[in-house]
Formats: C-alpha cells, structure tokens, sequence
C-alpha cells in the first residue's frame, strides 16, 4: 500500500511523527519549495535562504536514510506553486492509497491540510507533532478554567513533567526562576564568544543564487550566509554554545553592545523550530552543564526557561487562541509602522542597532526584539498586525505559531493582558540601563523635552496618557499614573507637546511596506 508524507520545511527532523511505522519499501515522502510559502509576506532574504537549503540538505538526508523521496524545487517549470497543487501533482505520479503527514505548525496550513481529504477523495491521516512536550490537547487542558494565563505555571508543570532541574521533585537550588539574577549589563570583550560560521556548500551556493535571482527587493541581504543547514553542523553549534556561552549566558541575556551581533545567545531557535534540533535533548544536554558544575544555575534554568516554557506556552496560546487572534487590537492603535523599519536610517541609536542587525542577519535577541524595536511600536501606537508582520517576514526563527503570540500579545499588548500581566513600555532609561547604546546617540536619554531629548522619554509618558482608560487600573502601573499625576500642568503639556511633535515627524514619513 503506498503512502504519500508530505514533509514540510519546519519538519526537518528524521524521527517525524508523520514517519513512524512507515514502511521505506512503500512510503512516498514528499518535500516541495512553493511560491506561495514565499510570498504571502516579504520574508528575509537570509530566512528564505536558510529553509530552502536545509530544506535540501534534510531530503538528501533522508535518502541516506533509505527513503524514496521526491523534491520539487522552486524553479522546477512544472512546478505548481502551493502545497496543495504539489501533493495533486504526487497524487497522480503514485496513485498513493492514503496520506499521512505530522501537523501543521500554524493556522493556514493547517487549513490546507485538513482540505486535502476531501479534495483528492483518500484518507488524510494528520498526525500530532510529538517534538514538543505539550500536546495541543495538553495545553487547552491546562488552561480550561483559569482566569488568568501566565507562563510561570505552565512552566512549572513542564518542569515536573520532563523532571528538568528537579532534586527530589523540587527545584534546584530551590528556586523555579532564576530571571532576577540576569539582568546584568555587559561590557564589550575580546573574549566574547563568537557563534560558528559555516562555509555555504554547493547546495547552499545554489539556493543564495536563486534567491538572489528571485527576491532581489525583499529585506535584507544574502552577504555573509553562515548559518548552519544540517543537523550535524547545528548539533555542532549547539555544542559551542553549551561550553563557551552557556557560562554566560544567564548574567547576560538581556544585555546589548553596539556592534555585537549576538553576545552570548545560543543562536539555535532557527534549528530548533525548522526541526534540525530536538528541543528536550538540547535541554538536557544544558542540564547536563549544570550537573557537572560547568555552567551556573541561573544560565541554564533561564536557558531551559526559554523553551520549555515560553517556547511551549507560545504554541499553546497560538493554537487555544485561533485565527482570529491577528485581529486583536486592545489599544486601539492603527498608525503606520515607520519606513526605516525596513531601512535602519534613524538617529535613534538604539533602533538604528537592532534594525542594522535584523536586515544583515536575520537576528536580533530577545531584549531587542521587545524592548527597542517592539517598544518603540507600542509607544507610537503601530497597528499591531503590521508589527506582527514585521517581525515574521524579518527573522530567521519566526514561525508564525511562535512569533504572532510573543508580538500581538507580549510586545504590543494588543490581547489586552491574556498573555502579558503589562505592557511592556518604557522609556529609554531602561536601554540605557542594559546597554551601551544610549553613548553612542545623538539624542540625550537623560532629557524628556527639547530637540536633544530621547524620543522614547515622551513618547512613553504620552502613552500612558492616550491610554490611561484602558491601562489606568492595571496595579502593575499604579507607580508611573502616580508620577505622572504630580507632574505639574506646565511639564506635563511640555511632554505631550514634544510626543506630539514626533509622532507627526513619523506620520510626514513614508510608512509601512
């Protein structure tokens, strides 16, 4: 009996649900590079790089293996564009008897999956994706009921449930959370690790010319591709990590350095939401540090916070959510995200940093992401949606599943609070705190008024102050309305002045897209 398994290009992983009992002597795997995956936004050049060629590596992979395997690429002229028009195309080639193929990752494909029963007349099997810890039916049990949604707990019982970082069924150290202890500024080093860099093979060269070739106009550049595309080189990279920046890694999470692409972050999402890296194996491998004494508490519990945890807890409100979730907009904000998101011309130093490094790499890590570019949004007032989309067509690791929640719901607070207990607004003494940026602007982040002043410093109070009815009982910003609220009547209008002032600079400038 032949059975056709589509494999998707976030489902490069040999031990694939979709895989299991299969019988190599009828199987029919399928892997196929289609338009419509590429354009339904301006992805990152280097994103679409990075999945095509280890898309092509994981299918040479699996013929190692001992699977028969058809690959459509991109530029092959019968090539029909979508996934559906492929699986029709593999249809007719094996006349396969059933369909078997591990779950969708986000909600339009899950939709074309859930289709092709009914539109090719075989039995679909959609198997669930077991390289995460929680299923979707896990997770929908654990939040029937709870008024409030927040990770620390979710993380808890993922903690007892893999048995990471637990003496005696307790925490280690005797503690869940170790995050108060990593936020420390760092200085630039010498001795900084740097990540990997890996040489582009043949396919890869092939893959950056046909993406030169064929999105010339979308963000960012090809230069300088040297992310890993197997799972030996990533496997490579995650073993760097664990011995040179694992140590580190904790105290420094939330630290940024001008001209420091990556600090002491693992750089492994990538190969872990494409499915190159098994997420609990890395996490106990980290734990493995710990035990032997060569890494601190603190770094790998924040490590392992980050993907058993959040990681888990993002798919888990994506799929509890449905699609309707990219709709929310809970401070009713609508204005254009600015024209330098996609160019990093500002004399914001800040922006003009973690801007400059997502177009050259694809990157940037989480402070970054939240705190500088996804900050600024918020206190503008961006139409989240148009953040959201920012955020997935920029960054190597985003998969929509794992990027919409953490940018509607915890960096725009566009969800009202289901997901966040607070926006996360500041002014810019909160990057001048955790960075070095701050020295190197032309603006002052010390001054609230005036041409010199940091823009972050107005635009944040003038925040508060356009959404004082829906912020104002939030307990978590009692403080800053009762700062606010002494303020006198002159510093105040001052202050809205200067915000207005530079919400209209952005509004005469060319916006989204």
């Amino acid at each position: 009996m032949t059975t056709l398994i589509p494999i998707l290009g976030d489902q490069l992983s040999l031990d694939l649900s979709a895989l299991d009992d299969a019988d190599r002597a009828d199987a029919r795997l399928l892997m196929m590079e289609v338009a419509d995956e590429t354009t339904y936004v301006r992805h990152h050049k280097k994103k679409i790089a990075y999945i095509f060629s280890a898309m092509r590596h994981h299918a040479e992979a699996l013929r190692a293996d001992g699977w028969t395997l058809d690959y459509v690429t991109l530029d092959d002229p019968d090539n029909s564009g979508s996934f559906t028009g492929e699986i029709a195309r593999a249809v007719a080639r094996h006349a396969p008897e059933r369909i078997v193929v591990t779950e969708a990752g986000e909600w339009r494909v899950a939709a074309m999956l859930e289709a092709w029963e009914t539109i090719f007349g075989l039995p679909v099997e959609i198997r669930a994706d077991d390289r995460f810890i929680a299923s979707l039916a896990e997770f929908a049990t654990w939040i029937e009921g709870r008024k409030q949604l927040r990770m620390e707990y979710f993380y808890r019982d993922m903690r007892r449930k893999t048995g990471l970082l637990l003496d005696d069924g307790k925490p280690a150290g005797g503690e869940w959370n170790y995050d108060s202890e990593n936020r420390k500024p760092a200085q630039a080093s010498l001795l900084m690790p740097r990540p990997l860099a890996f040489v582009p093979d043949g396919i890869t060269t092939d893959v950056l010319s046909l993406i030169a070739e064929r999105f010339p106009d979308n963000p960012g550049t090809l230069d300088r591709f040297d992310y890993a595309v197997t799972r030996t080189d990533a496997l490579e990279q995650q073993g760097y990590f664990l011995k040179h920046a694992l140590p580190c890694f904790g105290d420094y999470q939330d630290a940024m350095l001008t001209g420091e692409r990556f600090l002491w972050h693992s750089i492994l999402s990538p190969y872990i939401n494409s499915g190159l890296l098994d997420p609990l194996d890395l996490c106990r491998a980290a734990e493995a540090e710990y035990r032997a004494g060569r890494a601190p508490l603190n770094s790998v519990e924040g490590f392992i916070r980050q993907i058993i945890g959040w990681r888990e807890y993002m798919r888990g409100i994506y799929w509890s959510q449905g699609p309707d979730y990219v709709e929310r907009n809970f401070l009713e904000a609508h204005r254009p995200l600015p024209g330098f998101y996609w160019t990093g011309d500002t004399d914001m130093h800040c922006l003009k940093e973690a801007i400059g490094q997502t177009l050259e790499t694809a990157h940037a890590h989480h402070i970054q992401r939240l705190m500088v570019t996804g900050n600024f949004a918020l206190l503008i007032g961006a139409d989240p949606r148009q953040v959201h989309q920012w955020y997935l067509e920029v960054y190597l690791d985003a998969y929509e599943w794992v990027e919409l929640p953490n940018t509607l719901g915890m960096s725009q607070f566009a969800d009202g609070g289901l997901l966040g207990s607070k926006p996360y607004a500041s002014s810019g003494a909160y990057i001048n705190r955790m960075s070095d940026y701050c020295r190197h602007c032309r603006y002052d982040v010390k001054q609230r008024t005036g041409p010199d002043a940091c823009p972050f410093n107005a635009l944040y109070w003038d925040f508060l102050v356009r959404n004082e009815d829906k912020l104002a009982r939030n307990p978590r910003l009692a403080m800053p309305y009762r700062t606010w609220a002494k303020m006198d009547a002159t510093t105040q209008a001052d202050i809205r002045a200067q915000a207005a002032q530079t919400l209209a600079s952005l509004d005469a400038a060319p916006g989204y897209g």
